[in-house]
């Protein structure tokens, strides 16, 4: 029993010792204005773009795309110039239903002939505390339209790399299918026409 004790004590004394005491891990601001300036990219295995739409009036399906990346240049001195270009691939949809996967893509997405999603910011509104909007240019199915999201920052600090600065963000949208092209089984009794997007994305900066 008294050997036991002190392996507990010794792993217990190695545990709290093991992260020097400047090593902050978790955000140490939520405001916008300690964001470092730089170049961000996307930490992907901890982002995610969901997306969801509503099925037969009984519930709103989810899907997910498992194939996507996203980079942004900030300065500080001119947080209103911050640019952010995303790419997804349409043919990475995944909807719970491997057997629907492809099908759906292409006849929702048109991903055999715009394999590529993308979006590339206009402008970039601070609202209150950590809240504001983002508006760009949206690609869809070849077919490109002005997009707004309302956009949260989560905050900026360290990580498992003591060297390392991150930054989180969450965003968020709603478009009408229909002003893609997307016309594909669009009826209330069937598949809604208006499509919510949810981001979450964490970046690295280089």
């Amino acid at each position: 029993m008294r050997r036991f004790a002190a392996i507990v004590v010794l792993a217990a004394s190695l545990s709290v010792g093991a992260a020097p005491a400047s090593w902050a891990i978790g955000p140490s601001s939520t405001e916008p204005a300690d964001l470092a300036g730089g170049q961000w990219v996307l930490d992907k295995p901890h982002s995610s773009v969901t997306a969801r739409v509503l099925h037969m009036g009984y519930s709103h399906y989810t899907l997910r795309f498992t194939s996507f990346d996203a980079t942004f240049s900030y300065d500080p001195k001119a947080p209103q110039a911050a640019k952010v270009s995303a790419s997804v691939d349409a043919n990475s949809l995944d909807t719970g239903v491997a057997s629907y996967d492809t099908e759906f893509a292409d006849k929702f997405l048109n991903a055999g002939k715009a394999p590529k999603i993308t979006f590339v910011s206009t402008a970039i509104l601070r609202g209150r505390d950590n809240h504001g909007t983002m508006t760009g240019d949206l690609t869809l199915r070849g077919v490109t339209r002005p997009v707004t999201f309302d956009v949260t920052f989560y905050g900026t600090g360290g990580g498992l790399n003591p060297l390392e600065k991150r930054a989180g963000f969450g965003a968020h949208t709603t478009i009408r299918r229909s002003d893609f092209g997307s016309t594909y089984l669009i009826d209330p009794a069937i598949v809604g026409n208006e499509v919510e997007i949810i981001i979450e994305a964490e970046f690295t900066r280089k």
